[in-house]
């Protein structure tokens, strides 16, 4: 299976070389002050001229407004927009529409019923990421370092690709793509050492983990 690896959250150039280094697919950057991950355009850009293209990349917003979606766009440039909250299938659509990127929707995931809402966004988005939905006091969109429950992905197959993501880890992913079959994976607090702080080794090991685990289930199906 082609795999796409997403690191998100990155804020330093170094972390930016280890995500690159190890064969990361896309980076993260997250554009939400309440993170503990929070650029500011400024840092974007100059994060957006150090990767140099070794990745795409993937500007992270919250509910935001066309002025600032496109004072984002204008400066970054990103490959990607991933909108990361209650952006209704109009909104998503109308983002779509006026503006370059490819746009991605996060979509909180617990039950069957939030995979029927996912599926409702793929006549609108370029692709799909599921993340566990976060606890109701929390002051934050995502699943916040939390899986869902994987079984319930069974059978899933939207028209457009998809990523999963909540609470995945050097040490679950293999897993996760075993049972769910997932054509992309994205982690943020699963290679870090503290909220923010991304670790080179933790990087290294996602991404090793998780091609492992793709080339493994190539393998079965060619045997099968």
């Amino acid at each position: 299976m082609s795999l796409i690896v997403k690191i998100c959250g990155l804020s330093t150039p170094d972390t930016i070389d280890a995500a690159a280094n190890a064969g990361a697919d896309m980076v993260g950057f997250m554009f939400f002050e309440r993170s503990p991950r929070a650029v500011t355009i400024e840092q974007a850009v100059a994060l957006r001229r150090h990767l140099a293209g070794r990745a795409e990349s993937v500007a992270v917003t919250v509910d935001m407004d066309d002025a600032d979606l496109a004072a984002i766009v204008d400066a970054v440039e990103p490959d990607w927009l991933q909108l990361h909250s209650r952006e209704s299938v109009e909104r998503v659509a109308e983002i779509r529409e006026r503006f370059p990127q490819k746009v991605m929707k996060a979509v909180g995931i617990r039950d069957h019923a939030d995979l029927t809402k996912a599926s409702a966004y793929a006549d609108v988005a370029d692709a799909l990421l599921l993340d566990a939905k976060p606890p109701k006091d929390a002051d934050r969109p995502g699943g916040l370092g939390v899986a869902f429950d994987w079984t319930i992905l069974d059978g899933f197959a939207p028209t457009v690709p998809w990523m999963l993501s909540g609470g995945l880890d050097p040490d679950n992913v293999a897993e996760a793509i075993r049972m769910t079959g997932a054509p992309g994976v994205d982690v943020s607090s699963g290679v870090e050492t503290a909220p923010g702080r991304k670790d080179a080794t933790l990087i290294r090991r996602f991404v090793a983990a998780a091609r492992d685990a793709a080339g493994a289930a190539d393998a079965e199906r060619l045997a099968s």
